[in-house]
């Protein structure tokens, strides 16, 4: 009774989700035929601006790895009118907080203001815009912060360095192998004449979009932005686009990492398509049937019953731009090995391929998606980051299909992507061997 009441429960939440969500969703091109997406929400208290720029580390010269994300940085860094940290100041003081992040595929930046305030960010990001400074003391100086921020998240994190090795490795020509952040040499090398380059090819109206959610009057926030962002020119070029396709993978490759470490860690790699492939939503009911909770296979056999590991996952997303990859791993239990983890990992793997999968383990695992889906824009900016991701893969209203397909999936393409997608010759295996401290 329990199950049946949490599922109708879903199903209703979805209804009124699905009959909430675009009602209230329009968009308009500027005259310089800039994207604006307005998301009225009469009941919010607040406001969010998000500006995107369809602009990420696949974008990156080779040998200037992390120059989307420093550029990311120095945005904050000031223009002509707006000195240094004077941007986020004057949204602090007006009730409201900024951020931004960088991914491999765009950069967004965001501030969430008081409705009656929104005409703040319309001002100062059409400003930066066009008007970044990039002193080149202010680069230098954010270059070592930057540097600062790989060594504390990946010098000395051995389990992200290894994924970094093993990405690298899983991919031989697209861009999406190398890190985010960058490569130390590559940030040691971008000067000010790169992060100028990068930003006046990229950052314009025909390469970016802005999402204003809460509260507003959109003939009166159309006026504005059109009045700020629309007399802004576009390059007489538009972005010129590495298109390169990973070549098919014909056996399984390994890396090894020695690093200080307390325990072993493993992680595997398998080249995946990204959403909105058809088997796109079986792969990520796939990695919730595997990984999601207590209860899933993984942690289950492997980690309660077992004991064989501390921790283990499974973890796919679709939402790049690019295919990807879908990882497994663990962190070996005290006096287990990597090569114990593994080998438990894929006999669970070869299980589910071969086993019944019951239509109830099956539902539960989509049930979950759907909550978590609907449950993670649950605020005005979350709404719209999920409006804009959306946006970045091809259109917005693409959101409506993501849940449609995962309501789809049947218990034979949880089989059939397991077995096409999950296979020995298909996988990179990164493998953390610890190491006593360093002299």
């Amino acid at each position: 009774m329990k199950r049946i009441i949490y599922t109708i429960g879903i199903f209703l939440v979805v209804l009124c989700f699905n009959a909430a969500s675009y009602g209230s969703i329009s968009e308009h091109l500027l005259s310089n035929g800039m994207k604006v997406i307005l998301i009225e929400d009469p009941n919010s208290p607040l406001a969010t601006f998000q500006i995107w720029y369809k602009v990420g580390s696949k974008d990156e010269p080779a040998g200037k790895t992390g120059l989307s994300h420093l550029l990311e940085h120095m945005m904050f860094k000031g223009t002509e009118r707006y000195g240094s940290k004077e941007f986020s100041n004057i949204i602090q003081r007006n009730g409201g907080s900024d951020n931004a992040f960088t991914t491999k595929d765009y950069t967004m930046y965001f501030q969430n203001l008081p409705s009656n305030k929104i005409g703040l960010s319309i001002e100062l990001e059409s400003d930066r815009m066009k008007n970044l400074l990039l002193d080149p003391k202010e680069v230098r100086a954010e270059r070592e912060v930057v540097k600062e921020e790989r060594r504390l998240r990946y010098e000395d994190d051995p389990q992200n360095m290894l994924y970094e090795d093993t990405v690298a490795a899983a991919l031989k020509a697209h861009p999406y192998r190398t890190p985010i952040i960058g490569w130390m040499s590559d940030i040691s090398s971008i000067e000010r004449e790169d992060l100028y380059r990068h930003y006046k090819t990229y950052y314009c109206p025909q390469n970016a979009f802005i999402i204003v959610a809460g509260n507003i009057d959109k003939k009166e926030i159309l006026h504005d932005i059109e009045a700020r962002f629309g007399v802004l020119k576009n390059p007489t070029e538009k972005p010129q686009r590495t298109k390169t396709q990973e070549p098919v993978q014909r056996g399984e490759r390994r890396v090894f990492l020695k690093k200080e470490a307390q325990l072993p860690y493993i992680i595997f790699a398998h080249p995946v398509p990204n959403f909105p492939h058809p088997d796109s939503f079986a792969l990520e009911v796939l990695s919730n049937l595997l990984s999601s909770g207590k209860s899933a296979r993984l942690y289950k056999n492997i980690v309660y019953e077992k004991k064989i590991a501390l921790n283990v996952f499974a973890s796919y997303s679709g939402f790049y731009q690019h295919p990807f990859l879908f990882f497994l791993g663990g962190t070996a239990s005290a006096g287990k090995t990597a090569l114990d983890v593994e080998r438990a990992i894929i006999e669970e793997i070869d299980a589910l391929k071969g086993e019944h999968i019951p239509e109830k383990e099956l539902q539960k695992a989509k049930n979950q998606i759907e909550a978590s889906f609907i449950f993670a824009q649950d605020s005005t900016h979350a709404k719209a980051l999920y409006t804009g991701i959306f946006e970045i893969l091809g259109d917005w209203r693409l959101k409506d299909s993501y849940l449609e397909g995962i309501r789809s999936v049947k218990v034979e393409d949880i089989k059939r992507v397991a077995k096409e997608y999950l296979r020995p010759d298909k996988r990179t295996v990164g493998v953390l061997i610890p190491i006593g401290r360093e002299k």
